[in-house]
């Protein structure tokens, strides 16, 4: 085990290192070092108090104004207030029964103080914080610590304020820096004028000047490109190892009676997408391929093809979706395109045909048993289906290609269990419909070449979004409801989209359908909250708008005599399909749903969706659910109700929305408001990341670089024999979770 890899017990005691363990989760002594600062104040610059918002465990630098005694009234005990300032703003610091606290803390003193930010009074303070003075004259340790650089201010906790744990980093520098290795080979850190780590470590906690800490964190935001990259590389590489049957599609096969039936011309990208597959496909080692673009861009068109090549090579191919909702809609809409080429071996299928079968959990026995058999037995060339696939039971004669749509709402595991239908490495096909700016897309999906529909097909009209500010402008909302009506008037269909379900009740009491006898109560996946009444005011937040409670709002109100239903995760699958299938058939004029209909959902006479709470759902969310209207000749409306008001962060989301329809533009603004995330862990959510200094929207350029230089240094060597410092900080890096995931890809 080598120094860094010590336990914090040895270095800071078990009492201390049991609070880092416990709050900040570093238990190693290299843990400690790469703990970096949040951010640096410069001594003498205070702390701007006009920012500090509630909750917030934060530590400041403020000098003392004023400091005040005041006895209970009726009872023994104190109160001690303590006014620090920024020269603009106050901060009251409120101590209970420590009154012997006044001796230290007087008027004039400079120091560090850190706690939870509370309210009272309408005023902000801290109860009870930790301190450190500052004052030179009091002869403060601290003071002498810090004169003349930069006072580092660390991610902490109430148990851990910043400057204890600077003490902390203090004494492992002191007895660790010289047990720092390189991960960097010494080429390369001099072809991009790169410091030593152990420098970079010492100036990134130390730091005199600016430049210091530009310098340090220069050299930090290349290790962590560098060893992701190096990871990722090696990743490709194995892949590009293992073999895979080559599927080309024949000519005058099944691929080419599609194209000639298809009623309207490929689109450009389209084209070029499909021949970047088509390569892929013929190669004799699996496809990785990530396939993203703007929402109707015709992904599943493309996927679509590359399926019915792979059958024409003799295989099969499935397309494993994230619902049930959307893998009937798949399926409903692969079988109209395909007409009688889908009905291979049945009486008036084409002879080029194959079967399409559709696997979901819900599925009849007799339904399932035959599209079990079709795909064991090779007559179902495409298979369509949710997690129902991946069960034990289900064969396949020859898996040649894995679509997985939407994969961000897959878990590997499920990924990698259908992969491992093949009898080889099937190719793998990922599609998504949330645009990825490129820099994230190397490195969350680095071990994916990637292919980008950016083009939409011609015919697809635009789609207008605006926002409606339903508590300053309730008029607003009254002709939101109007323009439903008039859409619906010239024989279109509408969407309302909220962001919970509603039905406390059993659900057959609250929808006139039967829920599935076979799931149990539980919460949806949709569902965010408990709701009480409809729109109920107070200074409090409301819980958000339901389904079922704003479909018989909307039937008895607003949108009366049209003809509405619900839809949402938690109805039976047949009474989901049927709705759907009605919806599709125009039977329905208002469809009030959840997200369910977020992605795959094509009813192209749908022009309008009013999305309530808007504000409730993601930046890029809402682009997905407003591209479910304008998909045919007529131009879609989208429009985004909220209550929060102008001004607010809600608020500039929904403008930022509302702004665009560039999705990559949105997704780069989704990102910087949802961070990175761990972009090699499984929980890409923004609330642990792998990442401390480098950010995948801001470092495209190291990024690149890093990528370049680690493909070429895999490529001499694999296994990084020659470097066996950077072996370990990938070790490091690639903890047990994260090698499985990286393994099972």
């Amino acid at each position: 085990m080598g120094a860094l890899d010590e336990p914090l017990t040895t270095l800071v005691g078990d009492r201390t290192a049991k609070v880092l363990a416990d709050s900040l989760k570093l238990r190693t002594v290299g843990d400690l070092l790469h703990h970096y600062p949040r951010r640096y104040v410069e001594r003498g610059q205070l702390t701007s108090l006009d920012e500090l918002e509630a909750d917030e465990h934060v530590t400041v630098l403020a000098r003392i104004e004023k400091v005040t005694l005041i006895p209970f009234r009726g009872r023994k005990g104190d109160r001690l207030e303590v006014v620090v300032t920024d020269g603009r703003s106050r901060l009251s610091l409120v101590f209970f029964n420590q009154g012997w606290r006044q001796r230290e803390l007087k008027a004039g003193a400079q120091g560090l103080f850190a706690g939870k930010v509370g309210v009272f009074n309408r005023t902000r303070q801290l109860v009870s914080p930790d301190y450190q003075l500052l004052d030179e004259d009091a002869g403060s340790d601290a003071a002498r610590q810090f004169a003349g650089r930069l006072i580092p201010v660390y991610g902490a906790s109430a148990q851990m304020p910043s400057w204890k744990l600077s003490i902390c980093v203090e004494t492992a520098l002191t007895k660790h820096l010289g047990d720092v290795g390189e991960p960097l080979p010494a080429e390369l850190r001099e072809r991009h004028d790169l410091i030593p780590l152990p420098e970079a470590l010492e100036l990134i906690h130390r730091p005199r000047s600016q430049a210091d800490r530009e310098r340090a964190q220069s050299r930090l935001r290349w290790d962590e490109a560098f060893v992701l990259q190096v990871a990722l590389a090696q990743r490709r590489a194995a892949d590009s190892a293992l073999p895979a049957k080559p599927r080309r599609a024949r000519a005058g096969g099944l691929l080419d009676a599609f194209d000639a039936r298809l009623p309207f011309t490929l689109t450009e990208g389209q084209r070029k997408v499909s021949a970047e597959i088509a390569a892929d496909l013929a190669t004799e080692h699996p496809m990785h391929r990530l396939l993203q673009g703007e929402v109707g861009s015709g992904k599943t068109l493309v996927a679509l093809r590359a399926m019915l090549a792979v059958v024409d090579a003799g295989g099969q191919a499935v397309l494993l979706a994230p619902t049930e909702v959307l893998a009937q809609q798949h399926h409903r809409s692969i079988v109209e395109m395909m007409g009688d080429l889908a009905e291979g071996g049945m009486l008036g299928g084409s002879d080029l045909g194959t079967r399409v079968v559709l696997l979901t959990g819900s599925m009849g026995v007799a339904a399932r048993r035959q599209a079990l058999l079709d795909m064991a037995c090779g007559d179902a060339g495409l298979a369509i289906g949710t997690h129902a696939l991946i069960e034990d039971k289900v064969q396949f004669q020859d898996l040649g290609l894995v679509v997985v749509d939407e994969q961000h709402r897959f878990g590997v595991e499920q990924r990698d269990a259908l992969r491992a239908k093949g009898e080889q490495p099937p190719h793998l096909l990922v599609m998504t419909a949330t645009p990825i700016p490129r820099t994230v897309a190397m490195t969350v999906f680095g071990d994916l070449e990637t292919s980008v529909l950016d083009q939409l097909p011609a015919g697809r009209s635009p789609i207008s979004t605006h926002v409606v500010p339903a508590l300053e402008k309730p008029n607003f909302l009254t002709r939101a409801w109007e323009r439903v009506r008039e859409e619906v008037g010239k024989g279109h269909q509408a969407y309302v989209v909220c962001p919970r379900i509603g039905d406390e009740e059993p659900a057959a009491k609250a929808d006139p359908r039967k829920a599935d006898p076979k799931k149990k109560r539980k919460p949806a996946e949709e569902d965010f909250e408990d709701i009480a009444d409809l729109g109920a005011a107070s200074d409090e937040r409301r819980p958000p708008l339901s389904v079922v409670e704003t479909a018989e709002k909307l039937t008895g109100g607003p949108l009366s005599g049209l003809r509405v239903e619900i839809l949402h995760g938690r109805l039976a699958p047949e009474a989901k399909d049927e709705v759907m299938r009605r919806f599709t058939a125009g039977e329905v004029d208002v469809l009030v749903a959840t997200t369910v209909i977020e992605v795959g959902v094509n009813v192209p006479n749908s022009t309008v969706m009013v999305i309530l709470d808007a504000d409730r759902f993601g930046v890029s969310q809402l682009h997905q659910l407003r591209g479910r209207v304008g998909r045919g000749t007529a131009a879609g409306l989208c429009l985004l109700v909220s209550e929060m008001p102008g001004g607010s962060a809600a608020r500039a989301r929904l403008d930022a929305v509302a702004g665009t329809l560039d999705g990559f533009e949105l997704s780069r603004i989704d990102l910087e408001q949802r961070r990175e995330g761990d972009v090699l862990g499984q929980a890409q959510s923004g609330v642990k990341s792998s990442l401390k200094v480098l950010s995948v929207l801001e470092d495209e350029e190291v990024i690149l670089t890093a990528r370049t230089e680690a493909t070429r240094l895999v490529a001499e060597d694999p296994d990084l024999a020659a470097h066996p410092e950077l072996r370990t900080a990938l070790e490091s890096l690639l903890d047990e979770d994260r090698a499985a995931y990286m393994e099972k890809g």
